[in-house]
């Protein structure tokens, strides 16, 4: 089997092998794409663990399995409820992650059964009156 990688495939070369492989079984797939040890009688061991926390984070669902916690508040959820007061709460987990400022502003786009967030260009610079 020369098709299979040399060191793990991450982002966006690992979603596009595992398309390439939909026809295979998992741990096959999982294979190909670099998830697995050899041990020291031969035997080759698939990573499934490793291999689906690869997917995931490139897929943009990153799993940190020491779990960076700072003592306050809960693990991101991705998941958010509208509060009594008819607000939606976005925490500082989720703007950390993409690196969002105090002033960067964005569209809000209303459809059916979703609210989409589009971050205007050039956005980010604070103005101390609205603050």
């Amino acid at each position: 089997m020369n098709d299979i990688a040399t060191s793990p495939l991450t982002g966006k070369a690992l979603l596009q092998k595992v398309k390439e492989l939909a026809h295979l079984p998992r741990r096959e797939t999982a294979k190909r794409c670099g998830y697995y040890s050899v041990t020291k009688d031969g035997q080759t061991r698939v990573n499934l663990t490793d291999f689906y926390d690869a997917v995931l984070g490139a897929k943009g669902v990153p799993l940190d399995p020491d779990g960076v916690k700072d003592g306050r508040g809960r693990e991101p959820t991705f998941r958010v409820s509208v509060h009594k007061n008819g607000q939606i709460v976005i925490g500082s987990t989720y703007t950390e992650q993409m690196g969002l400022k105090p002033g960067d502003e964005f569209e809000i786009k209303l459809g059916y059964k979703h609210i989409h967030l589009k971050q205007v260009e050039g956005s980010g610079e604070v103005d101390d009156e609205a603050a």
